[in-house]
């Protein structure tokens, strides 16, 4: 299970992502509420922990704009804001549960895992409306990003994630690297364009059993292709 933390006291985001990690789960974390959509966008998580205070951008602003622009994976607030009208508030701009602090990191983990098997009984069921055509084994859900081999859904980090649905939108032919930099990094244009080849080297070793084979076209990009 992929998980977005958006938390800014460092010593809480670093003791639930610790305890999220050791309970089995990928964890990516935000500490700003001014990037929080960018890294929401980038790492699909399956359930995001939203705290509400948050430097930049309130974290009901954030949990907004994130559903105005079609942003699906359920969120858990977790907030000193614990009265009645809070909640509601959260609840109606569109949070799916509430936990104020403090809490209990089991009841915590337990609300997360609830979230996660809802929207995935969900996704099963649309599934079949939202996968693209396989190539190579490889199928992308164009709701929850995931991406999929034999059935199956690959574990990969979320900017190789974002490289492989790049490519595999765009199969049988070449994707220039200024495009996937701008898929893969968004809103880190501080970053040299050579960190792209990075992630596709790391992609090409994960893609090695599955039978597609990432290809560097020299002047041209990057193209996924059947294994020779």
């Amino acid at each position: 299970m992929k998980l977005l933390l958006i938390e800014d006291n460092p010593a809480m985001q670093t003791t639930l992502q610790r305890s999220f990690q050791r309970r089995g789960m990928q964890v990516v974390t935000c500490g700003d509420g001014a990037r929080a959509l960018d890294r929401w966008r980038a790492s699909r998580p399956d359930v995001v922990v939203l705290d509400l205070s948050l430097p930049g951008m309130d974290g009901l602003q954030v949990l907004a704009a994130a559903r105005a622009e079609g942003l699906t994976a359920p969120v858990l607030i977790l907030t000193a804001r614990g009265t009645v009208g809070d909640r509601i508030l959260g609840l109606n701009t569109g949070a799916d549960d509430y936990l104020p602090k403090p809490f209990d990191l089991d009841e915590l983990e337990a609300r997360v895992r609830a979230l996660a098997r809802r929207a995935g009984a969900a996704d099963t069921e649309a599934r079949s409306d939202t996968l693209a055509p396989e190539y190579c084994g490889l199928r992308a859900d164009a709701t929850s990003g995931a991406v999929y081999f034999q059935g199956q859904p690959l574990d990969l980090p979320p900017r190789e994630s974002a490289l492989l649905r790049a490519v595999l939108d765009r199969r049988g032919h070449a994707v220039a690297k200024e495009r996937l930099f701008e898929l893969v990094f968004p809103g880190e244009a501080h970053l040299q364009a050579e960190a792209i080849e990075v992630v596709a080297y790391r992609l090409r070793k994960k893609l090695a059993p599955t039978g597609a084979q990432l290809v560097t076209l020299r002047g041209l990009g990057y193209l996924l292709k059947p294994q020779s």
